[in-house]
């Protein structure tokens, strides 16, 4: 019954009634009924995890995420990292995760996995990581590609939430299975593939207000393009090796 994870499924569903958020729920029937599988979910929002795991609720699953294992030192996070499934990733050093996620897909769940890693600033696919397409093929799960449209709007990276009764329409679009054979690279590249016409359906289907931050800058918003998203991106990440290496010589002191 898992209590815990229950109780999640409900406060999900309060929080979306709440809000009055709006998901719209396309090829549901493409989440398998039993068995595990890969869910490779595109990367533009900090909640668009809850967008995917309705999808997965509605098709009467659960989707066990993996996280990166930081979260596990803030205590309520933690607590639910330890109760629902949720598989903690140190960057560092994930090959205990991987091992984890794949005997998860052998025990026949869903293991929800964004192969950008991180949050695309562009609202278009970055480059996959060849994580999904490994699991799979190890675990010999398919991969189903799943796009989450219109959780930028609410939070992502470098602009304010928005929070409270705004009634944001998101759509989750979920498409056919994917078989895990061949290459890791042959399957990476069918995955984008599948995950980019999601993606494009998706957003010509969605309101594109010209100017706007959440939308494509080929769409006539103002997000910026992929080449300048990993301009940020990369500055970004030389700032928190800074302060890393800041920290580990104000600790040696």
């Amino acid at each position: 019954m898992e209590p815990v994870f229950r109780s999640l499924e409900i406060a999900a569903g309060l929080v979306v009634r709440a809000t009055g958020t709006r998901i719209t729920f396309r090829g549901l029937e493409n989440l398998p009924a039993a068995g595990g599988a890969v869910i490779a979910i595109n990367h533009t929002s900090y909640v668009d995890f809850l967008p995917a795991a309705l999808a997965a609720t509605a098709r009467g699953r659960r989707m066990r995420f993996m996280i990166k294992a930081e979260m596990e030192q803030v205590k309520p996070v933690g607590y639910l990292i330890k109760h629902t499934g949720t598989i903690p990733v140190d960057r560092r050093a994930g090959a205990g995760a991987y091992a984890a996620a794949v005997d998860v897909l052998r025990r026949g769940e869903l293991v929800g996995v964004y192969p950008e890693a991180t949050i695309s600033r562009s609202f278009e696919l970055k480059d996959f990581k060849t994580g999904a397409a490994r699991m799979a093929l190890e675990a010999g799960v398919p991969i189903i590609p799943l796009i989450v449209w219109g959780a930028q709007r609410i939070w992502t990276k470098d602009h304010p939430k928005s929070l409270g009764r705004k009634k944001i329409p998101v759509t989750v679009a979920v498409g056919e299975p994917i078989v895990a054979e061949g290459s890791v690279a042959r399957i990476d590249d069918v995955l984008r593939a599948r995950m980019s016409s999601l993606l494009d359906q998706a957003q010509r289907d969605y309101p594109a207000p010209a100017g706007s931050y959440w939308v494509p800058n080929r769409l006539g918003g103002s997000a910026p393009t992929p080449a300048q998203a990993k301009l940020l991106d990369e500055a970004e990440l030389a700032e928190r090796a800074r302060k890393r290496a800041e920290h580990e010589a104000t600790g040696k002191k």
